[in-house]
């Protein structure tokens, strides 16, 4: 397969703890070649993508310092290429199709004994699996394609492997979330957290509102006095944003010590920015969970691919403001328990803004439609509205990593 570093497309899904926090990304890999193609037994193909992913991108860049899940084909889990993969920091995923028999099986312990972790995919129960229970770690269940019956009794089942580890999959609901955290599912991966949902059971942070008066301040050009009256009113999320501003992330070159000097050296800007990401943190700490990170990411992937872009439809530059706008508040509503349109009426957005995040619409509702269909592994989506879009693959994939990159970066330093 020929193949080009800037051809690598990456995807990556959180794995969330019963607490709601960060265990792993699933790793999802595509060639800028073959992006509206679905998941193929070409071991050259796969190989050839997660190696070079792996050395030309970067484990910590993608990971941070978390796990990463990659499904394997049988191809795939018979070659040697898992075998120059981190083994302390790869869980391998096999795939459904995977017929279980011998081979399967002592190639499985070979990896175990290298150190790997094992988890199965979209688990159906049958006798053949019981080979491998001694070997795997973690059990997924996909929720849509099992009904809550059939996963209890296979759970009755797996009691005989006390060590296995459950994941639920395709979570989308709190509902969802708290049925299957009672069953002593310990991992979880969907959007259930950024689902409306989740709204009518969730109460708003009192930081979180003041951030909200703050932003509606500071997109009225507010007097810096007036916008400093939120964050005084709340000193953990005033020294929540010192803390931020005077990490490297921010880019400044010299410390800052009060309030009214962080605003006024970061400028309106930059500090519209830092109060959008705020928003999602808890009590002023960057290090909020895959929300926060979920947010940062889109916002600075649908900066970056407008950045290529502003010549072609725009004739100013903030375009790029307005871009990274849209991604940052396309979430709001789930980190604050409030109804978007409430939230887009209090800030007085411009309409493109407005129409990108009520309805998806527009130059901008397209980009933000883009990444979330990346999110949510709609490849081939994705491709019409690269399309659409005039973004090639190669572009989407080094926006994505960048954002990556500038996301961990902002968490490691606000630690």
């Amino acid at each position: 397969m020929s193949h080009q570093p800037t051809e690598i497309f990456l995807g990556r899904q959180p794995i969330l703890d019963a607490h709601l926090d960060t265990f792993a990304y699933e790793l999802l890999f595509r060639s800028g070649q073959h992006l509206t193609a679905g998941v193929t037994d070409d071991l050259l193909a796969s190989a050839t993508v997660i190696i070079n992913t792996i050395s030309e991108l970067g484990l910590d860049s993608v990971l941070e310092n978390h796990a990463g899940f990659i499904n394997v084909s049988r191809s795939l889990l018979m070659g040697d290429v898992l075998e120059l993969l981190p083994h302390n920091r790869i869980v391998i995923e096999l795939l459904e199709t995977i017929e279980i028999d011998d081979e399967v099986i002592e190639r499985c312990r070979q990896l175990k004994a290298q150190g790997f972790r094992l988890a199965l995919d979209d688990f159906e129960y049958t006798p053949v699996y019981d080979a491998l229970f001694p070997i795997v770690d973690i059990i997924k269940f996909d929720v849509m394609l099992s009904t809550r019956d059939d996963i209890t009794k296979t759970l009755n089942i797996l009691k005989r492997w006390p060590h296995l580890k459950m994941l639920a999959e395709k979570v989308e609901t709190q509902e969802e979330f708290d049925y299957f955290k009672a069953l002593n599912f310990s991992l979880y991966q969907g959007y259930f957290f950024a689902k409306p949902s989740v709204l009518s059971t969730k109460k708003s942070n009192p930081n979180q509102i003041t951030l909200l008066r703050a932003l509606g301040l500071i997109m009225s050009d507010a007097e810096v006095e007036e916008i400093e009256r939120p964050f005084k009113e709340s000193p953990d999320l005033m020294l929540g944003l010192l803390r931020l501003v005077n990490s490297v992330g921010m880019g400044l070159t010299r410390k800052i010590g009060t309030l009214h000097q962080a605003l006024v050296i970061l400028g309106r800007q930059q500090l519209q920015r830092w109060v959008q990401l705020l928003m999602y943190a808890k009590s002023g700490n960057m290090a909020a969970g895959p929300l926060m990170q979920m947010a940062a990411v889109r916002a600075k992937t649908m900066e970056l691919l407008c950045q290529h872009h502003v010549n072609k439809v725009y004739a100013s530059q903030e375009a790029t403001d307005h871009a990274f706008m849209t991604g940052i508040l396309s979430l709001v509503d789930a980190a604050l328990g409030v109804d978007i349109n409430e939230i887009v009426e209090q800030l007085g957005l411009i309409d493109e803004v407005k129409l990108a995040i009520l309805k998806r619409e527009g130059f901008l509702g397209k980009l933000l439609l883009l990444v979330e269909k990346c999110e949510n592994e709609e490849f081939d989506d994705v491709a019409v509205l690269l399309k659409e879009l005039q973004i090639s693959p190669a572009e989407l994939s080094d926006a994505e990593l960048a954002a990556m990159q500038w996301a961990g970066n902002l968490r490691k330093e606000a630690n």
